[in-house]
């Protein structure tokens, strides 16, 4: 991945793994995407290289339960006016072609976290989670929060079985990795 471009849009890091050859997807279209979010591997020197632990997926057939024809579909629209799907999906999938195969990355802010003033903490913030600055001496509080308080269930994708559900719900407040495979634009 050393000669592959990271791009920025909107403060999510992307990079093109497979261009596509495809229609373009664009606001409106209705695609069809086969996905897999990744906890981030050891080696990952820029938050979307190399090899990933698969949280949970759609249309791998990682799972037993799962088929590799299955996908994820929805009608693109721009952030503001979506409330139920993950932002960095959407504008993940923005200007990629049917056949394309990107890497995005998944802030907590910009995932599954709940945006609300508890979930947003750590130096700086009002809550009890989000972000820790590493130029900051920390000092452990006792004060502590349940993890799934900050964890919105209600937004898509999201796990389809109990056991993907429950890696996601140890992992959604770290940085991820979403990998998305355009299968069709419609």
């Amino acid at each position: 991945m050393a000669d592959i471009k990271v791009a920025t849009v909107n403060g999510i890091k992307y990079v093109d793994l497979e261009e596509g050859t495809g229609s373009s997807v664009s606001s409106g279209s209705t695609i069809q995407v086969k996905f897999k979010v990744l906890k981030a591997g050891k080696r990952s020197y820029d938050g979307l290289s190399g090899e990933g632990t698969v949280v949970f997926s759609d249309g791998y057939g990682l799972e037993d339960n799962e088929k590799t024809n299955s996908f994820f579909e929805y009608q693109v629209s721009s952030v503001q006016t979506r409330t139920n799907v993950v932002e960095t999906f959407i504008v993940g999938v923005e200007g990629m072609k049917e056949g394309g195969v990107r890497r995005v990355e998944v802030q907590p802010q910009k995932g599954w976290e709940k945006k609300t003033t508890e979930c947003d903490g750590g130096p700086g913030g009002k809550g009890n989670g989000g972000d820790i600055k590493t130029d900051m001496m920390i000092v452990p509080t006792a004060k502590m929060v349940q993890e799934e308080m900050c964890f919105d269930k209600r937004l898509v994708p999201f796990p389809k079985s109990y056991a993907e559900e429950r890696r996601m719900a140890q992992r959604f407040d770290q940085a991820l990795i979403l990998e998305i495979g355009i299968l069709k634009v419609l």
